[in-house]
């Protein structure tokens, strides 16, 4: 029998959890930065909710929607049971409907921070993401959900994300055409997951009277102008054809607010929007599967009218072209502190030798510099 403790790496990290090293984690910072810049150019207040929270508050709401990717453990002082945060969007929500209650409508707040999810993604493991988004609060119209999207476009443009493609949906839309139709009661939930696996098949199997309207559907996924046209040509409930416009009038205003963006529309979607009302969006770049955001509209605290976007910092960073990071410049020992400071202004980061140097050149390459000082000019390796 074997007495000794087994060997244990201190690099080891639960699945799912990872290092940020450099350079990709000043890249993640300053890539936030950006899309923080571009929300607060538009009049995007930034808020900081905390880590944790009460679980009966955090999944209270909209935020049931994520009790099942929500961690727990138990509060030591209050021995309440804590959800460590998911996903920030109900936690905006939260601060709305109670510490800014009072605050002037529309809201117009940003956030920006990790979260934790119990699972991963599909096409990505990682269980801690970074979040960036915006959310406006109070306002329910056309010109708000385009809003939105247009905002969203141009914080991506400004990490040299321009060819993205918008695809919007209205989860709604199913349910009011089925809750109206005479599909009877136990084909109804069948009829729903086929629908969520597009299987043209069974909607026709379990869709009756609306099988060829839900088929036509359906088959309409794709760009939005030819979509909206096979909307309009279908004999629609009220419900139905309310929603039906409003997917229309919207996509009338993100034109206006982003010229030559380019739209999709998939008007029977509803995966993963348990808990929207309206017009939903999901973000990716121009040839990649990947969802680089999403976001829609639904009901805050008090039933409040609001829509908002979150964007995945690291689908983004992935997707973007690389960005420069800043030159590394040695500094010999003695280097006059006004020439560094003048020398940092001009881009450069300085790495100060501590000591004399016999070989500048080869000491600033094997701490990863680029450029070393020679006459008090930067000259590159």
């Amino acid at each position: 029998m074997n007495d000794e403790t087994p060997s244990f790496s201190p690099a080891l990290l639960p699945a799912g959890l990872r290092d940020l090293l450099p350079p990709d984690a000043e890249t993640e910072a300053l890539g936030v930065e950006a899309l923080m810049t571009v929300f607060s150019s538009h009049g995007y207040e930034r808020v900081k909710p905390p880590l944790l929270e009460f679980e009966d508050s955090l999944l209270s709401g909209s935020g049931a929607a994520i009790a099942e990717q929500t961690f727990r453990l138990m509060d030591p002082d209050t021995h309440r049971m804590m959800g460590l945060r998911p996903d920030m969007t109900p936690q905006v929500a939260r601060i709305a409907a109670t510490r800014l209650i009072n605050a002037p409508r529309p809201l117009r707040l940003s956030y920006a921070g990790a979260c934790v999810q119990v699972r991963g993604g599909s096409l990505n493991s990682d269980r801690q993401v970074s979040q960036a988004g915006i959310e406006l609060i109070g306002e329910d119209s056309p010109q708000a959900d385009a809003e939105i999207v247009a905002i969203a476009a141009e914080a991506l443009a400004a990490l040299g994300l321009e060819r993205v493609s918008i695809d919007l949906t209205m989860p709604p839309l199913a349910p009011a055409l089925i809750a109206d139709s005479t599909v009877p009661e136990p084909d109804r939930a069948p009829l729903m997951r086929a629908l969520d696996r597009k299987d043209a098949a069974a909607v026709s199997r379990h869709g009756g009277a609306l099988a060829p309207v839900l088929t036509e559907l359906l088959l309409s996924a794709g760009p939005a102008a030819r979509a909206l046209e096979v909307l309009r040509a279908q004999p629609l409930p009220a419900a139905a054809r309310a929603l039906s416009d409003r997917l229309a009038e919207t996509v009338a205003a993100i034109a206006l607010a982003a010229p030559g963006l380019r739209l999709t529309i998939d008007p029977i979607e509803f995966r993963g929007w348990r808990y929207h009302t309206g017009v939903c969006v999901t973000v990716y770049a121009a040839g990649r599967h990947e969802e680089l955001g999403r976001g829609g509209r639904y009901l805050g605290g008090g039933n409040e009218p609001a829509c908002g976007l979150t964007l995945r910092t690291e689908a983004l960073l992935r997707a973007a072209p690389v960005r420069k990071t800043r030159p590394r410049l040695l500094l010999p020992h003695g280097t006059d502190a006004a020439l560094a400071v003048r020398l940092r202004a001009d881009g450069y980061a300085t790495v100060a030798a501590l000591g004399p140097i016999a070989d500048l050149a080869a000491e600033a390459r094997r701490l990863g510099c680029t450029h070393t000082l020679r006459d008090d000019i930067p000259v590159a390796l």
